[in-house]
């Protein structure tokens, strides 16, 4: 249950960094609010998570969950360049991810 929790943590980090790119320096309400809404819910959910997984884990996957998807929302959605040193690096960071995956089943 703790890896489901973080990966939906995780997914919420994305939306909330969508969003907050969306509320214009929180100048518009909605994607605010969506955005507040889905930290609380992110947080809560990384802590939970965090009862059973290690720290340094927990976070480096919820963080590499967002900064992927955030990259992936970005290039997708708000048509940001796709550079070989962007996707590379992109790539550097998905492996870190399952190696720290592999190495906590451990």
């Amino acid at each position: 249950m703790a890896w489901l929790y973080l990966v939906v943590a995780g997914l919420l980090e994305v939306l909330w960094a969508f969003t907050m790119k969306q509320s214009l320096g929180f100048t518009k309400l909605v994607p605010s609010l969506v955005t507040l809404v889905a930290m609380i819910i992110s947080f809560w959910l990384l802590s939970l998570s965090m009862r059973v997984l290690p720290l340094g884990t927990a976070y480096v996957i919820w963080t590499g969950i967002g900064a992927i998807g955030a990259f992936v929302v970005g290039i997708v959605v708000l048509g940001e360049p796709v550079t070989a040193l962007r996707v590379g690096s992109a790539v550097f960071i998905l492996i870190g991810l399952i190696g720290l995956q592999i190495a906590s089943d451990h």
